[in-house]
């Protein structure tokens, strides 16, 4: 049994990252699970700044208190196993720009994503060799519109209709919900902890857990922290980071007191350690509403 967090290494963690991480700590180390590191940087392994951004997010992870388990384990040495996975699916070659598929599909789900409306699923092989030779085409899987239930700690069951999803991009790479449940079903993963903007993601990622031989983890999806101007929190919101926050003076337990009073777990201020939030923590009593940091 085990959780995991896996950030990307674009940036710093900022507080709404480091808040994530804590709650995945608390929930690993409530239930007795080890809790992973996985290194998600598919879309930056070719980025020369990216080893040294991972490793100042392990550094602000430790000093926060947060440990893990085993090794940590990096994406981009990983591309064997993505590959063989989807030898074992049923896909097809989709050959539609991301214009094309705004244009044809339906509204936007929560996290932004549109569901594939099934444009290239019935091409011929005369039809796909005309398209290949003007554009590379991405790989999804053909899932044929089924509909999949989830549990989620704070959601309750969602249900959700998977369309034929991407799981390799144009370019080659391995598509973010490919390689996050192969990652997880080959790490034993069986509880995910991450933001709600993601929620509408887990019914496919589900179906495609159980048609890779896994089982599907159980779900804590959480309010996203968000600006004074209840925007969704990102880097260019001042200071957001352990190291931005250090250079105003605020130190890390300070800053784990302040996440921790953003899940009603101590009183504002009040000194705090990550044994003492976990004495204090239950799943079930994670606050429904975003975090606005003002």
């Amino acid at each position: 049994m085990a959780g995991r967090f896996a950030p990307s290494p674009t940036s710093a963690l900022h507080l709404g990252n480091l808040r994530t991480a804590l709650l995945a700590w608390l929930a690993a180390r409530s239930t007795g699970r080890a809790l992973l590191l996985r290194i998600e940087d598919l879309d930056t392994q070719r980025v020369a700044a990216a080893p040294a951004v991972a490793s100042g997010q392990i550094a602000d992870l430790a000093a926060l208190g947060l440990d893990f388990d085993g090794a940590v384990v990096w994406q981009s040495q990983r591309l064997g196993r993505y590959a063989d996975a989807v030898e074992r699916l049923p896909t097809y070659e989709c050959f539609c720009t991301r214009r094309e598929i705004a244009e044809a599909a339906s509204a936007p789900q929560g996290d932004g994503y549109r569901p594939y409306p099934g444009t290239c699923a019935g091409l011929s092989e005369r039809e796909r060799a005309e398209r290949r030779s003007i554009r590379q085409p991405a790989l999804r899987v053909r899932a044929g519109g089924v509909t999949q239930t989830v549990t989620d700690v704070l959601a309750g069951e969602v249900t959700g209709v998977v369309d034929d999803f991407v799981v390799v991009r144009n370019d080659g790479v391995p598509a973010y919900n490919l390689a996050v449940v192969v990652d997880d079903v080959a790490q034993g993963v069986d509880q995910v902890v991450r933001g709600d903007d993601l929620l509408s993601s887990s019914p496919r990622q589900a179906w495609l857990t159980r048609h890779l031989g896994g089982s599907v983890p159980e779900y804590l999806h959480v309010p996203l922290v968000l600006n004074g101007r209840g925007e969704r929190l990102a880097k260019r919101d001042g200071a957001v980071t352990l190291g931005e926050l250090a250079a105003d003076g605020v130190d890390p337990g300070a800053v784990l007191s302040l996440l921790g009073h953003s899940l009603d777990l101590n009183e504002a201020d009040e000194p705090v350690s990550t044994r003492v939030l976990l004495d204090r923590f239950d799943p079930l009593r994670v606050p429904r509403a975003p975090w606005t940091l003002r």
